[in-house]
């Protein structure tokens, strides 16, 4: 078995600490996991904090305009310094105009890349020849459930009938999807909380082996 340092029981030690304290919210609130929170939330934001100032900040304003003297740059650097002026109570509303240009420009982008993913490429994905194999199958049984879904939300005509039956089938495809889609939620979920327990499992034995 490979020899463990004394530093790395005495890190992962730590580690293994901080993971208990998150788990004593099982038994009750109490003050060491407030204080165990705020210590990874503050962790958390100084990490990404540095990781977005030599990653964004750097590349994106620094090195252009010091380096590449490319000057139109100062544009959205001012800009972004505008936003701070929010914490301002007297020059607050200067903070308009950079989210004004922000919520224009995330607009104009966002709108045809979300028509393209998600109603373009969901049509072409829909709309296609159907095979005769085991693929086809379950691709008509995926189309079928599509049009019975949209058919739910037609709200023109009373849902008797043909329609009446489409559109139950398409309130269990959805609750289908929504079922999935939580049950992918949770298994993330159990499997970052299997991951914590493994590695205290391996710490523990790993602090025994070292001591004894």
């Amino acid at each position: 078995m490979e020899e463990v340092g004394v530093w790395d029981l005495i890190w992962r030690g730590i580690a293994a600490i901080i993971t208990l304290s998150i788990f004593s919210f099982l038994y009750r609130d109490n003050s060491v996991y407030k204080f165990v929170e705020r210590l990874w939330v503050g962790i958390t934001t100084g990490y990404w904090t540095m990781l977005l100032f030599h990653t964004s900040f750097t590349d994106k304003v620094l090195t252009p305009i010091f380096v590449r003297h490319q000057f139109w740059y100062i544009l959205p650097a001012v800009l972004g310094i505008l936003m701070w002026f929010r914490l301002s109570k007297r020059y607050g509303f200067l903070a308009r105009y950079s989210l004004a240009f922000y919520i224009g420009i995330s607009t104009g982008v966002f709108i045809p890349l979300t028509i393209k993913t998600s109603i373009l490429y969901q049509l072409q994905g829909t709309v296609r020849p159907i095979g005769t194999d085991w693929n086809g199958l379950m691709f008509a049984v995926a189309f079928i459930g599509v049009i019975c879904s949209l058919s739910y939300f037609f709200f023109s005509k009373e849902h008797k009938g043909a329609l009446g039956v489409a559109s139950k089938i398409g309130i269990f495809t959805l609750m289908i999807g929504f079922g999935a889609g939580f049950g992918l939620t949770v298994m993330g979920r159990v499997a970052l909380l299997g991951h914590r327990v493994s590695f205290l499992r391996d710490y523990l034995e790993d602090l025994f082996g070292a001591v004894f």
